[in-house]
């Protein structure tokens, strides 16, 4: 009737679409900006990156870029970047052909990839947690289900125990994946760990995904182990890497797959055909970036341990609260006495200052498949300079003396 006011039906959102979890990294963006804008300087430890130098050789291939036309590369990356490749992976004790490297958007899309080109809608992928929050949003974009096994913060976050991984294994389960060393807690697995690892995946026929973007990280004298060091499964293994955290490049976005399984490298290529190619300008940073002097990996490990040995110390001093030292990435998980991370977290930002100063953490509960266990735990990405450290930690320790919404501390136990 005319006058009247039709309104046509909304399109609906995809059921995918909305099992998409949102980040718990970036999801309290929007009041840091308005705490900036009201005048209040914020102390960014929620997310990982560094304030740590690019490489100069990264900066000077971008500034002198090679060609006339920014040309799409090969879908599996650049043929030159891919073999200069496996001279890093070679100082590592992994040897490969550069056939065996498929050049990613980031580490996040070798992941993507790595999981729709190995399993089915519908199965399951067992994963320790905490674990990186994205792989929730990975698994729900290829259709697989994440299947966590928990670990503890009061040994650390040490890999759980077999018998563990074995209550959870069913017909629908075809693989396993870790962080090492590992995103959000830090923890370094150690080689008996990865054996282990090694025979549920050969007992069970399960792939074995690894991520170890974090690998020249790695402190106190502890061993770096790689899957790709495991023999006797080399069918089974599948490395995702990254450049992002390696040389402070995490705009660069590029990353790796890697295996040495011909029908998964195959079939992964598909998958990077129809995204036709990696970024141009990111490839030709991370070829040159292979040259980076040895001395670059050894300031900036100082570095990180520096800052490591500075943070874990200050929050174990604080009242109720429990961190333990992680052995490798740059990251670490706290208890805290308080109610609800995530409250903790907004209300951070929202309505303390101190000094005129906050500080931005993770609510851990994002990092778990069911919030409960993160309820009390944040993650703390020792991203910044030893000033701005402090400055944080002090802004820290005077919020849990006023927060509302306290609760009991647990109980501090020896470092892992």
């Amino acid at each position: 009737m005319q006058g009247d006011t039709y309104l046509k039906p909304m399109p609906e959102i995809s059921n995918k679409g909305r099992e998409m979890p949102p980040s718990p990294i970036r999801k309290l963006v929007p009041y840091a900006e308005t705490a900036k804008k009201s005048g209040i300087k914020v102390y960014h430890l929620n997310i990982g990156q560094p304030d740590i130098e690019t490489p100069q050789t990264m900066l000077n291939a971008i500034h002198h870029f090679p060609m006339n036309v920014i040309e799409y590369s090969h879908s599996a990356g650049i043929e030159s970047y891919r073999k200069k490749l496996c001279s890093y992976y070679n100082k590592y004790n992994i040897n490969l052909d550069y056939s065996e490297i498929m050049v990613t958007t980031g580490g996040s899309e070798a992941i993507e990839i790595a999981m729709m080109t190995c399993m089915n809608e519908g199965e399951e992928i067992i994963i320790p947690e905490p674990f990186y929050a994205n792989y929730n949003g990975f698994s729900t974009q290829a259709g697989i289900k994440v299947v966590p096994v928990l670990s503890s913060i009061e040994n650390g976050f040490a890999l759980p125990d077999v018998s563990e991984f074995k209550k959870v294994i069913t017909p629908k389960t075809r693989g396993i994946m870790i962080c090492n060393p590992s995103n959000p807690t830090g923890y370094l697995y150690s080689r008996d760990e990865l054996e282990l690892l090694k025979e549920l995946a050969l007992k069970y026929d399960l792939w074995l995904f690894a991520d170890e973007v974090y690998r020249e990280f790695c402190y106190d004298g502890k061993e770096y182990v790689s899957i790709m060091h495991l023999k006797g499964i080399e069918q089974n293994v599948v490395l995702l890497d990254s450049i992002s955290k390696r040389y402070s490049a995490c705009g660069a976005r590029i990353g790796a797959l890697i295996s040495k399984n011909k029908e998964v490298m195959d079939h992964a290529l598909r998958f990077a055909q129809a995204r036709l190619s990696p970024p141009t300008f990111g490839q030709v940073a991370a070829e040159a970036a292979i040259d980076t002097p040895d001395s670059y990996f050894e300031n900036v490990k100082a570095e990180y341990t520096a800052r490591r040995n500075f943070l874990v110390d200050a929050l174990n001093k604080m009242e109720g609260v429990f961190c333990p030292k992680p052995s490798g990435a740059f990251y670490c998980i706290a208890q805290l006495p308080i109610d609800d991370s995530d409250n903790f977290c907004q209300w951070l930002l929202e309505k303390f200052s101190y000094q005129k100063q906050t500080v931005m953490l993770a609510p851990a509960t994002g990092f778990y498949s069911h919030p409960e266990p993160g309820k009390q735990q944040v993650r703390l990405a020792y991203v910044l300079n030893l000033d701005d450290l402090k400055n944080a930690m002090k802004c820290l320790e005077e919020a849990l003396k006023v927060y509302p919404g306290k609760a009991v501390s647990v109980t501090k136990v020896a470092e892992a």
